[in-house]
């Protein structure tokens, strides 16, 4: 016997085995064995429909987010580290350049956790964010993804700017209302969504 032909036997017993089940309240059962209709439920019209709205921030008017001022507290992602170093940037002078103001740079626990894991090739990184100028966070969650901790801690406090060159995280972050993105852009920091950043260069 063929394969074909044993597999299309298989296929017409089991199209047979189907067909024989049928609905437990179908009128060709007795009526005594017969289990009755599902009824579905109609909604009632002057019933008052709930919707749970996410709660927004107090410190946003429209979408001018009121807490933003200086010293400006920024939030640093792996890559921005980086590319700091591959372009010989130095971070905290090229963020006062771009916002004309003082700036604190924030490393999560997450943040120096991913560098760590990253090897002796980020050697520099790791000596660079462990200055003292740069104030560190402590995560309480479980697990070490670095963006995920970002989003989470800008959707709860808006007094952040999220410095990053992923795009991913940039996209992320561009859904949550007030919360401005730094990056770079020809060799210097660049920020969107931030309208006093004078020292920004225009892209």
């Amino acid at each position: 016997m063929g394969k074909a032909k044993k597999t299309r036997q298989i296929a017409t017993k089991r199209f047979s085995q189907m067909k024989k089940m049928i609905s437990p309240s179908d009128s060709r059962i007795k009526a005594t064995l017969r289990a009755p209709p599902k009824r579905q439920k109609k909604e009632d019209p002057q019933k008052l429909k709930i919707v749970e709205a996410p709660q927004t921030s107090s410190a946003l008017f429209f979408q001018y987010n009121t807490q933003l001022g200086p010293p400006y507290r920024i939030l640093i992602d792996t890559n921005f580290v980086n590319f700091s170093i591959k372009y010989k940037l130095d971070i905290i002078q090229n963020m006062m350049d771009c916002l004309y103001a003082k700036c604190i740079p924030y490393i999560t626990d997450c943040v120096m956790a991913e560098l760590e894991k990253l090897g002796n090739k980020y050697k520099v990184a790791l000596r660079l964010i462990k200055d003292p100028r740069f104030e560190r966070l402590p995560c309480m969650h479980q697990g070490t993804y670095a963006d995920d901790c970002l989003v989470n801690r800008v959707t709860q406090h808006k007094c952040y700017i999220v410095a990053t060159c992923d795009k991913d995280l940039k996209r992320r972050i561009r859904k949550i209302p007030g919360v401005p993105i730094m990056y770079m852009s020809q060799h210097r920091f660049t920020i969107e969504r931030m309208p006093d950043a004078y020292g920004a260069p225009k892209t």
